[in-house]
């Protein structure tokens, strides 16, 4: 099938044309096909011949529907928005910060006397960009006592659902604000 269109002048520079890409692009394109064949090679932990095969082959046309649908930009880029050595060393700390709530929630469960008071609260939200402002929001509601409910980008915060004062205050001291912006590049 030939496509035709009609053009008075140059494309504008936002408009991708189905010859051109950038040298970026096309990394990041290979950057998910090897993202996506280690994720399944490490997954599903099959390699008979036949498997391998079939794995690379949905690797292909995954990244061949992320290529017609132009999904690779630089938002899209995980590299382009965080660091990845500290990502992974904010892992072991989110970790942590993780099972202490955990021990937090389940003394409010376990001892009835010592009382509960659900409360809204609004944190600020000073992320650089929209990945760091995702991993923020999602940590925060990783943490058990504590779930993100509302992301507002052009307030720059977040309202979050706490359990306790104590869990509301730990995240109005900013600690986890800041391990999150420690990832972050620029």
């Amino acid at each position: 099938m030939r496509r035709f269109s009609v053009q008075t002048g140059p494309a504008p520079p936002s408009i991708h044309t189905e010859t051109e890409e950038s040298a970026p692009a096309v990394i990041g394109y290979l950057r998910l096909g090897l993202a996506l064949a280690v994720a399944w090679v490490l997954l599903s932990n099959h390699f008979q011949p036949l498997l391998l095969s079939l794995g690379a082959v949905s690797v292909v046309v995954v990244v061949w529907v992320a290529y017609r649908m132009r999904l690779v930009d630089d938002e899209g880029n995980l590299t382009a928005q965080v660091d990845g050595l500290k990502l992974i060393l904010y892992w072991p700390w989110l970790v942590f910060e993780i099972v202490k709530a955990n021990f937090h929630v389940a003394a409010r469960i376990v001892a009835p006397r010592v009382r509960i008071a659900p409360r809204l609260v609004t944190v600020p939200a000073p992320q650089r960009t929209a990945l760091g402002k995702v991993i923020y929001a999602n940590s925060i509601t990783l943490t058990p006592g504590t779930v993100s409910v509302i992301v507002d980008e052009a307030e720059e915060t977040i309202l979050v659902h706490a359990l306790t004062e104590a869990s509301a205050r730990d995240l109005q001291t900013g600690a986890m604000s800041r391990q999150v912006q420690s990832t972050e590049k620029g």
